[in-house]
């Protein structure tokens, strides 16, 4: 591919800076430049997009899981009460999502329920049964 010359604008703090990594590190300011853009096409190309669940259907969700979110006593009584309306939570990344049972497709983060890990967790002083973020009680993860 041929390259093209490109012309850009920038601070002189900005080319000072350019120029003293260039020369700490052997290679030329247009060189780092060039990398620079070619790692944040990267990054932006291949970044995951963030998972959010449809907030029509979140909505109703929301409304039927109401009164179990609110008044469950713990981690057992809300996982009894969800799975009697066919869903359960399970642990992903630091919180938790709501799962369809049996066949456990996601469906939405607790967060998006107004339920955060964290908030349940407190409310129940205790973490997720099995649960690797147990630090919020002190408690090796």
């Amino acid at each position: 591919m041929e390259p093209v010359r490109l012309t850009i604008e920038i601070k002189t703090e900005t080319r000072a800076a350019l120029e003293q990594v260039s020369r700490s590190e052997g290679t030329g300011v247009e060189e780092i430049v060039r990398d620079a853009i070619r790692r944040d096409l990267f990054r932006r190309t291949r970044a995951k997009k963030p998972v959010r669940a449809d907030e029509r259907l979140v909505a109703p969700l929301r409304a039927l899981l109401a009164d179990d979110l609110a008044f469950a006593t713990g981690w057992r009584d809300l996982q009894s009460r969800l799975s009697a309306k066919g869903y359960a939570f399970r642990e992903a990344g630091g919180g938790l999502v709501l799962v369809r049972l049996p066949s456990g497709d996601r469906v939405a983060k607790a967060s998006e329920l107004g339920y955060s890990y964290s908030k349940l967790a407190r409310r129940f002083d205790a973490p997720f049964p099995g649960h690797r973020h147990r630090y919020l009680f002190g408690q090796p993860g």
